[in-house]
């Protein structure tokens, strides 16, 4: 009886560390590029299936208190020079009376690749169905994008982007900074 309580015991110590291994911190680890770049993003967030075919990983970021919808965050690999991808992010936006927004940026380094984080708020330009599909688009006041475009220096640039209400990335704004400082280049 003994023996058996002793092995139960040992067993559960040993589910309970591959657990913290596969979610060090709480959070939830993933990998994009082939398993090249490892993250770990907040425990809140929910990883699901991606919605478009380009994305590698998706996560629903849940609404903060008075926010309808939740927020998004995709992570891919993708061509492109890192000005023309914030270009594009800044078109998925309008600022008051139509206008362009102007982003905040910070660069940084983590794990040894170069990554520039970009904020912006505004008219979100929601296109459901994605980018190509054609669909209307659905204008989303008050919404907010934290977007980090990681360049490796053999692997090409991967794109973190989360965005939703503001209130709700507002919230989540530090889970972004330390999924991002989390990243590790294998």
């Amino acid at each position: 009886m003994r023996l058996t309580y002793l092995l139960a015991v040992c067993f559960s110590l040993v589910g309970l560390g591959v657990f913290a291994q596969d979610k060090p911190g709480g959070g939830n680890t993933f990998t994009i590029g082939e398993g090249k770049l490892a993250l770990t993003a907040p425990a809140s967030w929910t990883k699901k299936e991606p919605a478009s075919r380009i994305v590698e990983v998706e996560f629903a970021i849940p609404p903060a208190k008075g926010d309808e919808a939740p927020g998004r965050l995709t992570a891919m690999g993708a061509g492109g020079s890192v000005e023309s991808n914030i270009d594009r992010w800044i078109g998925q936006f309008a600022g008051p009376g139509g206008s362009s927004p102007k982003p905040q940026r910070d660069k940084t380094n983590v794990s040894g690749a170069d990554v520039e984080i970009v904020d912006l708020s505004g008219t979100y330009k929601d296109s459901p169905g994605g980018p190509f599909a054609g669909g209307k688009t659905v204008m989303r006041d008050n919404y907010r994008m934290l977007g980090a475009i990681i360049q490796t220096k053999d692997r090409g640039n991967y794109f973190l982007k989360l965005y939703g209400p503001k209130t709700t990335i507002d919230e989540n704004e530090k889970g972004f900074q330390e999924m991002v400082k989390s990243l590790k280049v294998k």
